[in-house]
């Protein structure tokens, strides 16, 4: 029997024999495809190659991707093999070789190699691709076990790359058949499973719908490790084999409870393992949970993990112990498992701790619910509650059932499903794909055909160069003149393209008769620079020769801010440890924003201390050098390469003396004393586990202290002090307000009293019951109220209305006391009251309060006051 890991290391060496490349697995994070969330099949990090965006490196390659799918996350646990995170093994051509390699290969593999007997096995071809099924004949497939299925074909969109494809199916026998009549190949029981799809790409669909032969043909399969696994291992689900059983095994541990004894425990245990294999992956890609786009759906895996780990009755945090489990059968498959294991540990820990809060929270409220039923004699739960319960609180509706089964209820789940499937429609009108800029296929024919824009930024500032192409509202001209918004190609360029947080340079492309402005400067997937520019004058040509040059300024300024980067980053490290990660930043010539991994605020001497480690470096004037080198080597310099950011074979490393040793591709100074003065602006939080820093360097701190200075000037000529005895000064000053505030608040006590004495003179009798009404003189809400207070201590029965008017506004506030008094309603009282000057309220029984909008009719509505307590008295 072998085991998870020794099927995928059999696949990638059986097609490396075969002459492909093997490959690591890519990110989960799909790299320049804002069209995915996720990294959703083996042949999502090869879409550039198959479109003939980028020309392929190598002909042919076999990977084992990780990937993550969760369109159907309910059905998770339920069946036999829908997951979240999954393995799939695949081969792939960019041109190279086709079915006649890639049918023979498969079978081969399938027969020889794994030894699946040949009377078990099925093949399932395009109806009218009459070659595959001769090269599945000539492979060795008899003609009776090679189905057509109208559904195997495969296209990436309406337009496009497409083709037919064939898919190979093992049967697992009589005992796995649904027993129905003609239960066949097509049946949709458990008996015929999928293992293998081959896609052929060999056209192109048009507009019309029209197929074309694409001049290079494309292979691309995908095998599920999962599923190979199960039947390999001759297991009945994919969370039999030993890819999930360990897994399943220490969750049921910690719950005490076993696998295989109990349907409604089995399901938990495999929602549980799956999830937590998920989340544990794209922690490790640097995938941070949040509410929005893949962080979204990180969170969402995370909480139905421990979740359905309650129901299993885990009430203490086990994704920890849980994670160690999977990192240990993977990591030598996978190394950012260990790699990233801070990381990831940090972000299980505390989403764990916050989603326990909230369902406590979301437990409370389920028995108020229970109670408000029990007290109106109901037994049914209203569906749209138990929803609220689950989108809000993450209640599975599963537990919410379980509770009120307890106490002898039930859930309207007919409600329940109705709730959630407007809320699906609702957000699925709501969701917005993560968008790049729109880009004309003439534009994207463009940049294909021009590959990679030279960069010699690092060395000159200007340069001269020639125009290789100009498009206007997504169509290419010839040329471009005064007042038009223009992309420029350019043969070569000193303008750094925005990247890596640092924004792009600006200045001028200009010729003897015409200049342009340049905005911004983007990079294309195709390595080509999009010079955004401005015609200032006269008309730009395409094939002329231009003047590019920097705003050496703003690049300056910029290389301070993003060196000043690098020695922030070492100085967190220093100081909070070696945790601390950089999640992000943005550098312009204006100031530096810096996020980084870490939970907790920094305190004042933290900050204090991360400023002084910079200011030092700063000040040592260390010399900056840059490097270019293998991806390998510099890791095993020690140079620090940013979580989650995607590496070529050759990177450039940035020196910083023995201080900082980055993977950047930025621009720097050349010596740490060019950057000047760091002053630290802020530090926050900005999500679970990430805090931010905004910094400014150079011109701009001069700029900041000048400012500061002008301020403390000001301040010590009103007070009449030294600027440096202004702190002093303004604490005497606060002491002193501190102490008349006291003194007033103690004057309008006993002005209070006072008043409160008078007031008690006024009171009259409506039906035997004392009634207050009149006008006070206090500034807001709660002087009234607290007046009203007095004055019910006073009064001890009776009704109060108490009006005041303030910076044009009027507030009142009633007092029914004690609460029923003869039937009488503050709150009710108190909103025919406020009425007369435009306004509205209410509130208890005892007490409420309104607002009013015209303070003219204040002794109107005060005078009013008996009639209408009348009136609620005869009702």
């Amino acid at each position: 029997m072998y085991s998870g890991n020794e099927l995928r290391d059999m696949f990638l060496k059986y097609f490396e024999a075969k002459g492909h490349n093997v490959l690591p697995s890519a990110s989960l994070i799909p790299k320049d495809d804002p069209t995915l969330l996720l990294t959703v099949a083996g042949m999502v990090p090869f879409k550039p190659y198959f479109q003939r965006r980028v020309e392929p490196p190598f002909p042919r390659a076999t990977t084992a991707q990780k990937c993550v799918r969760t369109p159907d996350l309910e059905e998770v646990g339920k069946t036999a093999r829908h997951h979240t995170y999954f393995e799939m093994l695949g081969n792939f051509s960019f041109g190279d070789y086709f079915k006649n390699e890639a049918i023979p290969w498969a079978w081969e593999y399938i027969t020889e190699v794994l030894k699946i007997p040949v009377e078990k096995l099925w093949v399932t071809i395009y109806p009218e691709d009459e070659e595959a099924r001769m090269i599945w004949e000539k492979a060795g497939v008899k003609s009776d076990r090679i189905l057509g299925d109208p559904e195997n074909f495969w296209a990436a969109g309406p337009t496009g790359p497409c083709g037919p494809c064939s898919e190979i199916y093992v049967d697992l026998g009589e005992a796995r058949s649904c027993d129905k009549p003609g239960c066949a190949m097509g049946c949709d029981c458990d008996r015929f499973l999928e293992i293998w799809n081959l896609v052929f790409m060999q056209y192109n669909r048009d507009e019309a719908g029209v197929l074309t032969p694409l001049p290079k043909q494309n292979i691309d399969t995908g095998m599920g490790l999962e599923r190979i696994a199960s039947v390999m291992q001759g297991v009945e689900t994919n969370f039999d084999t030993d890819l999930f059983r360990p897994i399943i095994d220490h969750v049921a541990t910690l719950a005490g409870v076993k696998y295989r004894e109990n349907a409604k425990n089995d399901l938990a245990l495999k929602v549980v393992s799956d999830h937590v294999r998920a989340v544990s992956f794209m922690l490790a890609d640097g995938i941070r949970p949040n509410n929005e786009g893949r962080g979204y759906v990180l969170r969402r895996i995370l909480r139905r993990a421990v979740r359905y780990a309650k129901l299993l009755g885990i009430d203490k945090p086990f994704l920890e112990s849980a994670f160690q489990v999977i990192q240990k059968d993977y990591s030598e498959a996978y190394p950012e498992l260990k790699e990233n294991e801070n990381f990831i540990l940090n972000h299980l820990n505390l989403e764990e701790k916050n989603f326990q809060a909230t369902l406590e929270q979301g437990t409370q409220l389920l028995q108020e619910k229970v109670k408000a039923l029990m007290k109106q004699g109901e037994t049914v739960l209203a569906g749209t509650d138990a929803f609220y319960l689950y989108e809000t609180y993450g209640f599975p509706v599963e537990l919410t059932e379980e509770m009120l089964e307890e106490q002898g209820l039930t859930v309207d789940m007919g409600a329940f499903q109705t709730a959630a499937e407007e809320h699906r429609l609702k957000a699925k009108e709501q969701s917005q794909q993560m968008r790049a800029v729109v880009e004309s296929p003439q534009l994207m024919e463009k940049a294909k055909l021009l590959g990679l824009t030279p960069f010699v930024g690092y060395e000159r500032l200007s340069v001269a160069t020639r125009i290789e192409g100009l498009f206007v509202s997504g169509e290419e001209k010839q040329d471009a003149g005064e007042g038009e918004e223009v992309l420029i190609f350019l043969a070569e360029t000193p303008f750094y393209a925005e990247s890596g947080g640092q924004v792009s340079d600006w200045g001028v492309i200009r010729t003897p008769r015409a200049e342009a402005r340049v905005l911004e400067v983007k990079k294309g997937v195709t390595g080509t620079l999009y010079h955004r520019a401005q015609v200032t004058t006269g008309v730009l040509h395409v094939g002329e020769t231009v003047d590019a040059e920097i705003d050496l300024v703003a690049r300056q300024a910029t290389s301070r801010h993003h060196s000043a980067t690098h020695l922030l980053h070492f100085a967190l490290r220093s100081v909070l440890g070696e945790h601390v990660q950089q999640a992000g930043s943005l550098v312009s010539p204006e100031r530096l924003r810096f996020d980084f991994t870490h939970f907790s605020p920094l305190t004042a001497e933290g900050l204090r201390a991360v400023e002084g480690i910079i200011n030092e470096a700063v000040l040592k004037n260390l010399p900056v050098d840059a490097t270019e080198m293998l991806l390998k080597e510099a890791k095993l310099s020690g140079a620090t390469a940013l979580f989650g950011e995607k590496y070529g074979e050759t990177v450039r490393v940035v020196n910083m003396g023995m201080v900082s040793k980055e993977l950047c591709g930025g621009t720097h100074v050349k010596n740490t004393g060019e950057i000047g003065l760091v002053k630290i602006l802020s530090e926050g939080g900005i999500g679970a586990g990430l805090r931010r820093i905004e910094a400014i360097t150079g011109l701009e701190s001069l700029a900041y202290f000048r400012a500061l200075d002008e301020q403390v000037m000001e301040v010590a000529q009103n007070l009449k002090a030294q600027p440096l005895e202004v702190g002093k000064r303004v604490q005497g000053l606060m002491t002193q307000v501190k102490d008349l505030e006291r003194e007033i608040g103690q004057l309008q006590a006993k002005l209070a009293k006072n008043e409160v004495e008078g007031l008690l003179k006024r009171v009259t009798e409506i039906e035997g019951i004392p009634v207050l009404a009149s006008t006070v003189h206090v500034s807001d809400m709660e002087g009234l109220r607290q007046m009203a207070d007095l004055l019910r201590a006073k009064l001890k029965s009776g009704v109060i209305v108490l009006g005041a008017a303030s910076e044009g506004k009027v507030n009142f506030v009633t007092v029914v006391s004690p609460t029923g008094l003869s039937g009488l309603h503050a709150g009710q009282i108190i909103k025919e009251v406020a009425k007369i000057t435009g306004g509205s309220g209410g509130g208890r029984p005892d007490m409420a309060q309104a607002g009013g909008k015209d303070p003219s009719k204040l002794g109107e509505a005060i005078d009013r006051v008996s009639t209408i307590v009348r009136g609620f008295l005869k009702k």
